[in-house]
Parts: C-alpha cells; structure tokens; sequence
C-alpha cells in the first residue's frame, strides 16, 4: 500500500480514534483512488503521484465512480469526502503544494431518515424471542431485550464484559466510537434478564473457559461475533411477522425515537446514544414531529 495512504491511515487511528470499520472503508476508497490515478498516469509521475492530482483528473474519477464504475449518489460522495480528508493531510504534511480538491464538487445527498419499528412492533419482537427455553434462546432474548434498553451499537454489544455491568446501580459501560466510554442505563426488565443470564445461562455456555470476560458468549464460550447478532435479529423478527429489512441498528433508531415521542429531551439522548454531535441526534426530531403531526390531526376536534 502507498506510504501516504498509510500514514494518513495512522493519524486516523492515533489523532482521531476511528473505528476499525472506518478506517477499512477509507483504506478502501483510497486505493481504489490510487488504482485509478496510477492507470492515468502510466508509470510517469515518479515517486509521489500524488503531486500530480489535480481537479480535472479527480473530476474524470467522480464521472467514472458514477458512469463506467455505477455507484450510487452515497457511496460516491463518501469516496469524495475520503479524498478531500486525504488531500487536507497531504498539504498539510507537505507532500502536495496545495489541495486540489478545494474545488471538487461533492454529490449533494438528502440524509435519509432511519428506519424505526413502532412500540407496539418491538413488544412483539421482545414477546416472540422470550419464549424460547434454551441456554442460546435466553441469551437472545437477553440481547434483544439490552439493544433495546440502551441503544448500544452492535459493536459496542459484542464488545461488552462481564466486568462492565453494575447490577446495583442498574447501569453498565461501554466503549463507543473513537474509543470513547460512556454509561448506559438499564429498565428492571432488562435488568432482571441480564442478572439472568449472567447468572446462570452464561456460565452453561462458557463451560471450562471460566477465564472469559466476554459478555456475550457462543456454544463454544467464545465472544460473539457482530454477523451472529445480526443473524440472531433476523431470525426472530421473521417470528415476529416483522417483514422490513431490520438491523441491529433499527433498535437503536427505535430507542432513540420513542424516548423522544415520550419526553426525552435531545440532550439526554445524545448523551445516551454517544454521538459526539447533538447534530447527529438531530435526525430523529424528523420522525417524532411526523409522529406529533400525526397525533395533532387525531385528536383535534377541527383537524
């Protein structure tokens, strides 16, 4: 891999604490970017390409990113922002002259609102995983049952140990994005379940390995995997009758939505949430004010 690519990927990691995921989607996108501008310029630019970028050249990559190549309007503009923070690190270390990308256009992109499963939807989902009676079922149930209690991230779910919960205080602690901790509540139920499971369930599956701190384990006693907790989600909401496409990260829109239709205000949620920006939280005003719309035209006389 190029040695820019790399260091930019380091300063990433060390000054901005990316996510793992992150950083595999900018390496991703950057060496597509250097495929494309090695095959442009053909072996001549010597021993930094880089220098060599300039507008119109990353302007024929937006066309190909979107002609030859098909991608949509949000993948492109993503690759076009992982250009412009590469770019930034590049002038600012003094491997460019200037930034090229200064005055590279960016696909304009409407957020998209996230997808949100009503009350009554998650107290069937929750209902249908509680029935099922093994040690693997209970853990489900108990996952499902946590993710909606606190919005965590599936990552920061299979991240958890056994040493991050506090019965007495109803709360545990997670490690969300940039490495950043913070506390998560919990209601009795998910309480009770999770005092449950760690208290008998997790030790049948853990077995001999007594010295693992992971929460959430497999048959195997092995620390879950995200895919696992995908498939763990699917395979319930197909019980449930629940035919949209849902993620784990729906019952995570799904927390953050219903504390605000109930009062919550966008500060507490922020925080509850771990978004480093109230602007992130922002985005679920959309969906209450849809939901009080709503409730406006039932319940005014004259509506």
């Amino acid at each position: 891999m190029d040695q820019h690519i790399d260091s930019f990927l380091q300063h990433l990691t060390v000054e901005k604490g990316f996510s793992r995921n992150t950083l595999e989607a900018y390496r991703n996108d950057l060496q597509q970017f250097d495929e494309f501008l090695r095959s442009r310029l053909n072996g001549t630019a010597g021993n930094n390409p880089w220098a060599q970028v300039d507008v119109n050249l990353l302007n024929e990559y937006v066309t190909d990113l979107r002609g030859h190549k098909g991608y949509r309007e949000t993948t492109t503009a993503r690759k076009v922002a992982a250009l412009k923070s590469f770019f930034a690190f590049l002038a600012m270390n003094g491997t460019v002259a200037e930034d090229p990308t200064e005055s590279l256009g960016s696909p304009r992109v409407g957020r998209t609102l996230p997808k949100c499963l009503s009350q009554q939807e998650v107290t069937h989902l929750l209902e249908e995983a509680a029935h099922a009676g093994t040690a693997e079922g209970q853990r489900d149930a108990t996952i499902l049952e946590l993710l909606y209690a606190t919005g965590l991230r599936v990552s920061e779910l299979v991240s958890l140990n056994v040493s991050d919960i506090d019965f007495q205080e109803s709360h545990l602690r997670c490690r969300g994005k940039g490495s950043r901790e913070r506390i998560v509540y919990l209601y009795p139920k998910a309480l009770a379940d999770l005092r449950q499971y760690a208290d008998t369930v997790r030790k049948t599956l853990v077995g001999d390995r007594s010295q693992q701190p992971a929460l959430f384990v497999n048959h195997r006693g092995e620390r879950l995997t995200r895919q696992w907790v995908w498939s763990i989600l699917k395979t319930h909401a197909k019980k449930a009758g629940i035919g949209e496409h849902i993620t784990p990260h729906t019952l995570r829109h799904s927390f953050a939505t219903h504390l605000l239709q109930n009062g919550a205000s966008l500060r507490h949620v922020q925080e509850l949430l771990g978004h480093s920006s109230i602007s992130t939280t922002q985005v679920y005003t959309h969906l209450t004010n849809d939901h009080v719309h709503r409730e406006y035209e039932k319940s005014h006389p004259r509506a």
